[in-house]
């Protein structure tokens, strides 16, 4: 896990048999589940991304920058492109590639069209709001 991440209450990591690297500046918000799958492998998950509230990760790729909505699904050898949205309660099917700066929503995910700028810039709230909490608590 890189530097200024923050992993929120209820969250869960766990890469019990492969490995899960997070990049700086990601944050995983309550309830979230990121997990790896043996035959397929790791989860990596890039720099100032941001992975709502009750997401599910599963042996995937999250390129820098993205932001996954709360309660979407990102299923096995899927790839999130660098700056990419998956929109709140999508599920993303296994070995889906999602190009840089689209966005995705749906049962199964499609394309919505294009991210607008500042759309994915949600990690620099996360990483004060991580700060503001660590002073709260004396640490």
């Amino acid at each position: 896990m890189g530097d200024e991440c923050s992993v929120w209450f209820n969250a869960v990591v766990r890469g019990d048999v492969a490995p899960i690297t997070i990049g700086h500046r990601t944050n995983v918000q309550d309830g979230a589940c990121i997990h790896v799958t043996h035959d397929i492998g790791p989860t990596h998950i890039g720099s100032d991304v941001t992975i709502g509230h009750n997401a599910t990760i599963h042996a995937c790729i999250i390129r820098d920058g993205a932001l996954i909505g709360m309660g979407a699904t990102l299923l096995d050898d899927c790839v999130i492109g660098e700056g990419a949205v998956v929109a709140a309660g999508a599920l993303v099917l296994q070995r889906t590639q999602i190009p840089p700066h689209e966005i995705w929503g749906g049962v199964p995910a499609k394309r919505i069209g294009p991210t607008r700028p500042g759309m994915t810039d949600n990690a620099a709230h996360y990483v004060a709001y991580a700060r503001e909490y660590m002073k709260e608590q004396g640490e």
